[in-house]
């Protein structure tokens, strides 16, 4: 039976130089579960790579879009299988590696098929102040109110958007999906970890490296797409504030120290369900 590698974790804990030595070891390639890695246009901001690491072992899903390509995880899901089911042709492992909890899932299982909403009802929602998305979804759907990441702005998004389309509450929504089929292919899941100082000091040196490396210019010359939901992450909304005028770039750089570590601990949290025990 084939099998799938999948090197899981935090931000900043180490999961492409890991990916990349294990690549090297077994002779295979890496397929990427990264969600903002996709776009061309996000490089230092979202951690891409470097040269050497993708001269280093085949990687794929990196840079392969632009941010005004719309890309879900049903797109992903299919591409993924499709290209794995290629791969495994020449290779009997293959790896993936990323820390976007949705699109592990979506390479693992088929994601659940939930409504697009119409564009003026999304623009509509962008718009809207995060605590309004907040009362608003508590009145639509108050069993996910009380289960989902309150200042996740995207997961609130998501939510009202499926409710506002379906008609539905979005976990009703949810409920009614079919099981998931599984794949075919042995799934192992590697999780890695550091203790949570050792973890937060590792991301204040990586935001430091960024900001060294031109993060704000690059965050500067996306400014015509920052409407997009691609660009609604951290790193890029913060510096956002900046480029506008409404936050020092002191303040703002603390903010994204701040903001990734509490987005290390809500991946901390997901990676939970995974084991190290093949499926």
């Amino acid at each position: 039976m084939k099998k799938l590698i999948v090197i899981a974790g935090p931000t900043a804990v180490g999961k492409t130089a890991a990916a990349v030595a294990l690549a090297r070891q077994l002779g295979t390639e890496i397929l990427s579960c990264d969600s903002r890695q996709f776009y061309r246009e996000m490089r230092i901001g979202v951690a891409r790579p470097s040269d050497d690491e993708l001269l280093a072992a085949p990687h794929h899903f990196i840079a392969c879009r632009s941010v005004t390509e719309p890309y879900n995880i049903y797109d992903y899901s299919a591409d993924a299988l499709r290209l794995a089911e290629s791969l495994f042709a020449s290779h009997d492992t293959l790896l993936a590696c990323g820390g976007s909890g949705l699109y592990i899932d979506a390479l693992l299982r088929t994601p659940a098929r939930l409504p697009d909403p119409p564009a003026d009802l999304r623009a509509h929602l962008q718009q809207m102040p995060l605590d309004e998305k907040r009362s608003l979804l508590r009145t639509l759907d108050p069993d996910y109110y009380l289960r989902v990441d309150l200042r996740n702005p995207v997961r609130l998004q998501r939510a009202l958007e499926v409710c506002l389309t379906a008609g539905r509450p979005y976990s009703a929504v949810l409920a009614d999906q079919p099981a998931p089929q599984p794949r075919p292919f042995d799934v192992e899941v590697r999780t890695l970890s550091l203790p949570p100082d050792q973890l937060r000091s590792r991301i204040d040196r990586r935001v430091d490296d960024m900001m060294a490396q031109g993060l704000l210019d690059e965050v500067e010359s996306l400014l015509p797409f920052r409407h997009l939901n691609t660009l609604d992450t951290v790193g890029y909304r913060e510096l956002f504030a900046v480029l506008d005028g409404t936050d020092s770039l002191d303040h703002a750089v603390a903010q994204i120290k701040l903001n990734t570590w509490h987005y290390a601990r809500k991946q901390l949290t997901w990676m939970r369900k995974y084991t190290s025990t093949p499926k």
